[in-house]
Formats: structure tokens, C-alpha cells, sequence
């Protein structure tokens, strides 16, 4: 027979121990919560991956880092510090960011990379790679929302042109990380970007092809993509801004080649000239009255003067005729010196660098370097112009140097290897640095240590101290393939 307590006995004994009870079961529950929630600053879906599968003991955190690529988890700030091969995490851009390629098993969602992530571990399910990737997609925010290096729209960066995967690295020059990498280009890729430069008030910089038909403009602050123009058909190489940002003369390597004069405020272009042998490297004068295009056959260059470019004229290297091809130097592209009372040529047939004076684009002096030079830059707080020999063959670690030269004594006082297969360099006075971007497209060069959704051999850049003329020691950040060139900001 059931038993039924009085009213009053219920209300007196039981109500007050159930709700007792149910406080204390509350309580518990906000104890485990608690003690659950994660301190290491990602936002909470991301914290239940990483705190439990990435940044365990063993792995990726700051106890074991130093076995596992120099890589700490432990916390959002920590893992946006990257690795010993530097970012890992490239906000916005998932298909770059080794995160994500190590942890992909899922060929579907994107490339995939050996040995998968975590290590001798089950994989990360496909909901939860998915997760990771589109987080890093919408910027890789901390639990605050905070994506890293948006914080200051000014900071210096350095671009590197990625040939291989129509992208533009964008390094931070405080942290040297990879901080962003923008597509260029429009769809009917592969489209090569060939040369990229900054504005000279570092407000924009604009990209060539040479594979395609666009010229386009980004913002510096920004990095998106402000305007473009299709200036036609051609093998677009290197370009040069004017000083009041308004204008950029393009160059469009061909065999009979053509020079177009970009409108950078209204996106609209003129061609100066079509007829043109071989043209490539170009420079303004100082007073902008000239623009400077190199040969790259035979041994000369172009002197145009722009208020009448159909009157352009050839100008020999060696005192042969212009366009010989006997001795052949092959002018390959040109820089003035800070002062502009000289300007530098690179022969990459004759292996040389030529130096003239600008006042009268006479012969001062050879300076022989190292095989197939190509690009230069010049530091503008000490004496150094900097050389990249591409195929030279100076060094037993590799194929490549870069040659620096005395722009006062016009002699060449170092020579370095930075990498296989240097082309693309830049100096950054303010922080004592030259950044060299290393092709390394020759497959004698360092194995890559990842692939990349566009398939190719990755390259990387490395760093010359500007103050001890070496390089900055244990530094090589991989980049994705073809690595091309180089501009400060």
C-alpha cells in the first residue's frame, strides 16, 4: 500500500532539501563549466581542437615545441608566431596556412600534406578540418575577435610575387612573418606576376603579368585590390611608377616588344611605342623626363624621352653598334644610384654589372659578378647595391649568389650565397635588412617541406644583415612556388 505524507510534511521537508539539491546540482555544473573553458585565447570551437589535439603534451605546446618545428599552441598568440619555417596560420587564407594542410585528410576540402597532423594520433574528423578551415578563412580570429596584424594599417611590409600560384606574399618587416597572401590576377590563370612595386609615398603598390593581360592596383594599407586596367596582349614585365603616383610605365617583354603608359587615377593606358627589340628593365630619370628601357638581346638599351617617345633612341653598352649580338651582354634591367648622378645595368649574358654616367649615359666602369645577374636594389643609408646572380655558381651549398657592390668605389666587396636560385630583393633601410626571394624552381635545390593547392616547387626568402653584409643566421621562410619579386613598403 502506497504512503502518502501530509501536506505540511512536504512542504516543511522535502521542498527545501529538492531545491537544495538542485542548487548543488547547479552548482556542479557551473564548477565543470568553469574549469572546462579554455585560457589559450582561440574562440571556443577552435579551443576544443587545438587545446585537446594540438597543443598537448608531446606536441605543440611550449614544453615539447622545440621537437615539434620549433611550433607552441598552447595559446592563440603563441601559435601566430609561427614556427621554425615561420607562419602557420595565414589569416584568410587557408589553402597557404600548414595548419590546415597538415590536419587535411580530405582531399576534397583542399591539399593535403604527409604526415598528417596530429602524429601517430586519429585524424581530426572532416567536420572539424572544416572548422579549422573556415576560421582561418574569415581571418583567424582570437576569442575577442581579433585578427592578427590588422591592428595598424601603416606597418612596414615586404611583398614577394609568387609566380607559380598567382599570389602575392605580404611579410610583416617587424616579425618577418607571413602575414597575408592576396590573389592577383583574374580567372583564366596561371597568369605569372611578374614584377611588383610599391608607389613612392607607400600608399598603393601594382602588379605586372606576364602571362596575362591586366595591370592592376592594391591598397597599401589594405591590401584589396583598388583598380585595374587591361592594357592587351603581351609578356608584361617590369614596370615604373612616377613620383606623384599618377602614372606607370609597363614593358612588354616580346621580341618586338611595347611600352604602355598606365593612367593608375582613371584605369586607362596608351601605348607609347610598339616596335620595340626585346625591351625589359626600366627606370625614370631623375627629373622624369626620360624613361630608361633596357635590351635583353643584343648590347644595348633605350633612352625615350616621353614628351616624344617615337623618338626613342639605342644606346650602346660597349661601344659596339647598338643591337649587336657579337659579343652579346643581354641588358637585363637598370637602377639609379639614391644621388641619380649613375645608374647600374645587369648583363646577364656577359655577367656583368655596366655603370653610366647619368649625365651623359657615358661607360664608367665594369664590375664582373656571378652568373646570369638579374635584379638589383639599392640601400639608400649605406653604400650597397645588391645583385642577384640567379645561376652563379661560386658556392658548394648551391646555385646562386648575391654580389654587393660599393655604389662610391664602384667595386664589389662581397659576395654571399642566400639560397638556390636568388631573383627577387629589396632592402629595408629602416630595419638593416635585405630580403632575397629564392626561386628555387631547380630540383638540385632544397626539398619543400610542403605542398601547396597549385602544385609546384615551393621557394623561399631569406636575410642579408645590412649592418655585417652576412646573412641573418638559422632564418629560410618557405613560400609558395616561384617566389619572383621583391618591393618595400
Amino acid at each position: 500500500m502506497r504512503r502518502e505524507f501530509p501536506s505540511f510534511f512536504i512542504m516543511k521537508y522535502v521542498v527545501p532539501f529538492a531545491v537544495v539539491g538542485l542548487f548543488l546540482f547547479l552548482s556542479a555544473c557551473a564548477r565543470d563549466k568553469i574549469k572546462k573553458a579554455s585560457t589559450s585565447g582561440y574562440p571556443d570551437n577552435i579551443a576544443e581542437i587545438v587545446d585537446n589535439k594540438c597543443s598537448t603534451a608531446g606536441c605543440h605546446n611550449t614544453q615539447s615545441k622545440t621537437g615539434a618545428a620549433g611550433l607552441d599552441m598552447s595559446n592563440w598568440d603563441k601559435a601566430m608566431e609561427g614556427g621554425n619555417g615561420g607562419a602557420v596560420i595565414i589569416p584568410f587564407y587557408h589553402k597557404q596556412s600548414t595548419v590546415f594542410l597538415f590536419c587535411n585528410t580530405d582531399s576534397t576540402l583542399g591539399a593535403r600534406v604527409i604526415p598528417t597532423m596530429p602524429y601517430n594520433q586519429p585524424p581530426l574528423s572532416r567536420e572539424e578540418v572544416i572548422t579549422l578551415r573556415d576560421w582561418i578563412d574569415n581571418g583567424a580570429p582570437n576569442k575577442d575577435g581579433f585578427v592578427k596584424f590588422s591592428d595598424n594599417p601603416q606597418r612596414h611590409k615586404i611583398y614577394i610575387t609568387n609566380q607559380g600560384c598567382d599570389l602575392v606574399a605580404v611579410v610583416d618587416a617587424e616579425s618577418k612573418l607571413v602575414m597575408r597572401y592576396i590573389p592577383v590576377g583574374g580567372t583564366s590563370g596561371p597568369e605569372a606576376p611578374h614584377r611588383i612595386n610599391v608607389s613612392p609615398d607607400g600608399s598603393f603598390w601594382c602588379v605586372s603579368f606576364i602571362g596575362g593581360s591586366l595591370f592592376q592596383k592594391f591598397s597599401a594599407s589594405t591590401d584589396e585590390l583598388l583598380g585595374q586596367v587591361d592594357i592587351g596582349s603581351g609578356s608584361w614585365n617590369s614596370f615604373v611608377i612616377n613620383q606623384d603616383g599618377t602614372k606607370a610605365y609597363c614593358i612588354d617583354w616580346s621580341g618586338i616588344g611595347k611600352v604602355a603608359e598606365i593612367d593608375l587615377v582613371n584605369y586607362t593606358y596608351t601605348y607609347l611605342v610598339t616596335d620595340i627589340s626585346s625591351p625589359h628593365g626600366s627606370a625614370l630619370s631623375a627629373d622624369e623626363k626620360y624613361l630608361y628601357i633596357t635590351g635583353q638581346k643584343g648590347n644595348c638599351f633605350y633612352k625615350m624621352d616621353l614628351s616624344n617617345p617615337l623618338d626613342y633612341i639605342q644606346i650602346s653598352v660597349d661601344g659596339n653598334p647598338p643591337l649587336a649580338t657579337s659579343p652579346s651582354r643581354d641588358v637585363h634591367d637598370i637602377i639609379f644610384s639614391p644621388d641619380k648622378s649613375k645608374y647600374f645595368l645587369t648583363c646577364d649574358r656577359s655577367n656583368e654589372v655596366r655603370v653610366m654616367n647619368a649625365s651623359n649615359d657615358s661607360l664608367l666602369v665594369v664590375i664582373q659578378v656571378g652568373l646570369k645577374p638579374q635584379e638589383l636594389a639599392v640601400s639608400t643609408t649605406t653604400p650597397y647595391l645588391f645583385i642577384t646572380c640567379m645561376e652563379d655558381n661560386t658556392f658548394a651549398q648551391g646555385t646562386g649568389s648575391v654580389s654587393v657592390i660599393d655604389y662610391n668605389t664602384l667595386t664589389e666587396v662581397k659576395k654571399l650565397f642566400t639560397g638556390w636560385q636568388p631573383h627577387g630583393i629589396a632592402v629595408d633601410d629602416e630595419k638593416k635588412l635585405v630580403y632575397v626571394a629564392n626561386r628555387n624552381t631547380n630540383t638540385g635545390g632544397p626539398a619543400p617541406h610542403h605542398t601547396t593547392d597549385c602544385g609546384g616547387r615551393n621557394g623561399y626568402f631569406t636575410l642579408i644583415d645590412l649592418n655585417t653584409l652576412e646573412m641573418v643566421p638559422s632564418f629560410k621562410t618557405e613560400l609558395s612556388p616561384d617566389p619572383y619579386s621583391v618591393a618595400y613598403r
